[in-house]
């Protein structure tokens, strides 16, 4: 496909070209998600010492479960296999804003952090999925991402007389793709083979090493040189397993810098484990709107490419994500056409090479250039946004609504807040179906730490970050608020 047939960079065809995708099933085909979040990062989250820091990573992960229902919101009825209890209340508030008229959700009793394989080893709860799967004549089992767990499920599925067909899924023998190019030394790969027919698609200058002592000589040369470096793990979890620095944070004599940087490395066993990528800073301006685009896409088991999305991440100085905000207008014309072409490309490349199912694609804009930072290939921190607010406004959503979505702010209150008293406290603002405007709250469970996830949903822009304001205004009942 040339160039200029991908390029969608004109933002008000956004309603014709985004086609409608997500259709209601047939009574004859059963659904079921698997939210296994943790299977997906499993060899990074593994390699974590202490093991008590590695429980408590994969505890994070898992606490997100409640927010990947919302990734269902379309479906009437569905199972919903999660790795930690859910409350009937948060299914009660799901229920409420969707159509769906019933979801069964399961947990497997085993807790290995390997769901799927937890799922088919509880011979309980898996034959109870068996005998209702038989039942109809098709299973279409969708996850959060394609791990070999699921793969295996899947097959076992099959073994037992069930027709599962995954439609956000590569088949087996493409299966590599998911961990090909959802690490940063392969999308770094497929951007240094396509610069000659891509020359938009460009990553920060970097190299990749193996080895912290190696790793740590090269990232103090580049901070010596440059006054600030980046390095990563080719998997990471959460913010985890990045480092950026700055002028003035390492020393400035090399020695002294190669040694502060080592020790650094050496505080988590997964420096060694994996390959080290290390890049050039890019020099961003953090308050900037429009800093950090991503697009997300999903390719069909057809091959057919489908644009989701285009947004902007909310993104800390550390490299941690914590929201995001979607609308048509959150980037100018030019950044969009270049971000939808970009990922057009991307996109191509994984279809020819097998992969299946949805990705985004993380990038960094300055006023010089807009840099390709990493591709995620699973269900991805808007997804579930995404699945919800198409749900709830149709294929028009991009210029129709402004989603605002965070999950970072702390209720500065000492005691946990009561679910009661949070959602009466938050009554005025709530989302409200004939407005078709208002707040949403993402997780119950993160309560318990005092941590609300919301997205707020307003006409524009000046409307949601007005909601945003009286949230923050209501929650200081609680006491102070903290970002």
């Amino acid at each position: 496909m040339k160039k200029k047939e991908r390029r969608r960079g004109k933002k008000t065809p956004f309603k014709k070209r985004h086609k409608k995708i997500i259709q209601k099933k047939s009574k004859k085909e059963l659904v079921i998600y698997i939210y296994n979040v943790v299977e997906d990062e499993w060899s990074f989250l593994s390699s974590i010492q202490p093991i008590e820091k590695r429980y408590e990573l994969i505890n994070d992960c898992n606490l997100s479960s409640e927010c990947y229902i919302f990734a269902n919101a379309s479906e009437s009825e569905f199972i919903y296999i999660s790795p930690v209890e859910i409350s009937n209340s948060f299914k009660n508030y799901f229920q409420s804003l969707t159509n769906n008229k019933k979801v069964d959700i399961y947990v497997p009793q085993m807790k290995t952090a390997l769901i799927c394989k937890d799922l088919y080893t509880d011979k309980q709860l898996f034959g109870e999925i068996i005998s209702k799967a038989k039942k109809y004549k098709k299973v279409a089992m969708y996850s959060y991402a394609t791990s070999p767990e699921f793969l295996e499920l899947k097959e076992r599925m099959i073994q037992l007389g069930i027709n599962v067909v995954t439609p956000e899924a590569p088949e087996i023998e493409n299966a590599w793709t998911v961990n090909f190019f959802g690490s940063k030394s392969g999308i770094r790969q497929l951007a240094q083979q396509s610069g000659a027919v891509e020359p938009d698609f460009i990553m920060p200058d970097g190299v990749i090493c193996i080895g912290k002592l190696d790793a740590a000589k090269i990232a103090a040369n580049r901070y010596i040189k440059e006054k600030g470096v980046v390095l990563k793990t080719n998997k990471g979890s959460g913010g985890h397993g990045v480092l950026i620095f700055r002028d003035g944070e390492l020393p400035k004599d090399y020695k002294s810098c190669e040694k502060r940087i080592y020790e650094l490395l050496s505080e988590d066993g997964y420096w060694e484990r994996f390959p080290i990528i290390i890049e050039k800073l890019i020099d961003v301006n953090y308050s900037s709107p429009g800093a950090f685009p991503n697009i997300e896409f999903k390719i069909h088991k057809s091959g057919k490419i489908e644009m989701l999305y285009y947004c902007v991440m909310m993104v800390t100085k550390e490299g941690k994500y914590y929201g995001l905000d979607i609308h048509e207008d959150v980037i100018n014309e030019r950044t969009a056409a270049r971000i939808i072409d970009t990922g057009y490309y991307i996109a191509e490349q994984y279809a020819e090479a097998g992969y299946r199912g949805h990705f985004d694609i993380d990038m960094i804009a300055n006023n010089k250039h807009i840099y390709v930072c990493e591709s995620n290939t699973r269900n991805t921190g808007g997804t579930d946004i995404y699945k919800l607010v198409y749900d709830l406004y149709g294929e028009d959503f991009m210029s129709d609504v402004y989603v605002l979505n965070r999950n970072n702010f702390k209720i500065s209150n000492q005691e946990n807040v009561s679910v009661k008293k949070l959602f009466d406290v938050l009554r005025p603002i709530l989302y409200d179906k004939k407005k078709k405007e208002g707040l949403i709250v993402s997780s119950l469970e993160y309560l318990k730490f005092n941590i609300l996830m919301y997205t707020i949903l307003g006409k524009n822009k000046k409307k949601a970050y007005d909601l945003q304001e009286q949230l923050y205004k209501l929650l200081e009942v609680f006491g102070q608020p903290k970002f």
